[in-house]
């Protein structure tokens, strides 16, 4: 098994006939994501790599059953791209876009969880449950199938431990891109009860950063709800404060509020194995797979 996308999702891709929208189709195409639609307004009735396009999200579900979607249309029209995909009754959408408008976040936050759906991102590199289907950007050939699930804030942080893993012959079973902008559509308290409920998922891995209290909530639910071995990196140690570093969300305040300390601080009272670098991460892996 694994979580959120399998080989029996049936992706959109919103945006499909832009740059970078029609080159990761054909890369998740050739991974065997069954990507059954595109959209773009005003290319209905083309094809990419031989994919129909449509006009609107709603034509392409009506059209093929689909029953996902990923977004990749730049952060001033992400939310415009959310709504229409909640106004056609998708359940989960996957947003790739950097720096969307916290206002336009705070808005799609609450209209997706009034719909029942759910949102990965923004600035997010999708969702991956390897040998399975893929949805997003990552480098499909750096994973391997397996029983560790990844959640992580950071795109590149999860490359390098995904890299690392898969040398040592340490598989996943899903790994999902929470987003490093202010306010993601799903937080780690969101996915950690999907990989709970997973029986092919026996360790949890958790790749976080400065900024927020993301990961102080989730030792607050780890701690009273996951019966699995969870694995906790976060970046950013060495961040001055008052100063963004690299993702949006990534700030640590002045007094302290969102620096890593506090955050392993949490995690570790919660029971979490607290990893120094990503190198760490596996060798814990290696006693607890």
């Amino acid at each position: 098994m694994s979580i959120l996308i399998d080989e029996n999702t049936r992706l959109i891709i919103q945006g499909i006939t832009g740059r970078e929208g029609t080159f990761h189709c054909e890369q998740m195409l050739a991974y065997g994501t069954n990507v059954v639609a595109g959209v773009t307004p005003g290319k209905g009735g083309q094809e990419v790599f031989g994919v129909p396009v449509f006009n609107t999200v709603r034509e392409a579900v009506e059209a093929t059953g689909a029953n996902a979607t990923v977004i990749f249309v730049p952060a001033m029209y992400t939310a415009a791209g959310v709504y229409e995909a909640l106004d056609a009754g998708l359940k989960l959408i996957l947003t790739i876009a950097e720096h969307v408008p916290v206002h336009d976040m705070m808005g799609v936050y609450h209209a997706a969880r009034m719909k029942g759906a759910r949102v990965i991102g923004p600035n997010s590199f999708g969702v991956i449950s390897p040998g399975k289907s893929k949805a997003g950007f990552m480098a499909h050939r750096i994973f391997m199938p397996g029983s560790v699930g990844i959640m992580s804030r950071s795109a590149t942080n999860c490359y390098e431990t995904v890299f690392m893993m898969t040398n040592a012959g340490i598989g996943q079973s899903t790994c999902v891109g929470i987003g490093g902008d202010s306010i993601p559509g799903s937080t780690f308290v969101d996915v950690l009860p999907l990989f709970e409920k997973d029986p092919e998922t026996k360790v949890i891995v958790l790749i976080g950063e400065i900024g927020g209290c993301e990961e102080e909530l989730a030792a607050a639910y780890i701690k009273d709800n996951i019966t699995k071995p969870v694995v906790a990196l976060i970046a950013g140690k060495n961040a001055p404060k008052g100063k963004s570093m690299g993702h949006a969300g990534a700030i640590v305040a002045a007094d302290g509020t969102g620096s890593a300390e506090k955050k392993e601080e949490a995690l570790r009272a919660a029971g979490v194995h607290i990893a120094e670098t990503t190198t760490d991460v596996v060798e814990i892996l290696k006693r607890l797979v």
